[in-house]
């Protein structure tokens, strides 16, 4: 059993059928939520060494202020020298669902990711790209890359209904894990920036080259595992079994060896 802290706020959310999804996952981990602003202080080194993992499922750093753009505020260079020192130590991280959309204002986030969601068009290494498409409610299939831990259980992929995102994905640092059959492209999604203006379920004006179909990866920043899983918007999806699958292996997996292997 493992203590693992949850940080979260910043997006609506189920939290308790989030917290039920937890208390169902193997292996009879303890976990701690906490919501922001008292997540710095939960992350400072005398507090987080009490945590043999951290699962993100917060999105900060965001201001909205629908149908006004919203405002992006970084974090305090306390949290961010929290963040390094969790790195550092080699602190497994889970990121899941629209936890890629946080800190906006600090690139370097995106970067530990692997990925980014943007709510505005805006500068992604050196290169202006356009706001990120979102869809909800979306019944699609999923199908594993590769042969990983992660994936153990799920090797002929699963349905899920849930969000997707066309956004952002750091190809060149990640090692894909699972890929949606879902088309990522613009006429299949919503665009974010609409929706801050008040403009929901809406491309009108928008343009937004074909994605990717990576919806769940690992990578290692500094001397930590990093695991990212994109599903994970509702109910309907906390319960889904192929995910709570994903997720529980994914924890068992940044928490054994083979991760830092």
């Amino acid at each position: 059993m493992a203590a693992i802290l949850v940080p979260v706020k910043g997006h609506p959310y189920d939290r308790n059928a989030f917290s039920q999804m937890l208390e169902a996952l193997p292996g009879g981990h303890e976990f701690t939520l906490v919501e922001h602003p008292a997540v710095e202080a939960a992350l400072a080194p005398d507090f987080v060494t009490r945590f043999d993992a951290v699962l993100f499922y917060d999105m900060p750093g965001i201001g909205f202020r629908v149908p006004e753009p919203p405002v992006f505020e970084p974090p305090s260079e306390a949290y961010q020298a929290h963040i390094e020192a969790l790195l550092a130590a080699g602190k497994p991280l889970l990121f899941l669902h629209h936890a890629i959309a946080g800190w906006p204002a600090w690139p370097r986030y995106g970067e530990i990711i692997g990925g980014r969601f943007l709510y505005q068009p805006g500068d992604v290494r050196g290169r202006l790209r356009p706001d990120s498409g979102y869809r909800h409610e979306v019944t699609h299939r999923v199908r594993p890359l590769t042969r990983h831990p992660v994936l153990e259980g799920v090797e002929q992929g699963f349905e899920i209904t849930d969000e997707l995102y066309l956004f952002e994905v750091f190809d060149d640092s990640i090692v894909p894990l699972l890929a949606s059959g879902h088309v990522f492209a613009e006429e299949n999604f919503w665009s974010a920036a609409a929706a801050m203006r008040g403009a929901f379920h809406s491309r009108e004006g928008w343009r937004h080259p074909p994605g990717s179909n990576l919806i769940a990866w690992t990578r290692r920043e500094r001397n930590s595992p990093i695991l990212y899983i994109q599903c994970g918007d509702s109910a309907e999806a906390y319960a889904n079994e192929g995910l709570r699958r994903l997720i529980g292996n994914g924890l068992a997996w940044l928490l054994g060896g083979e991760a830092f292997a």
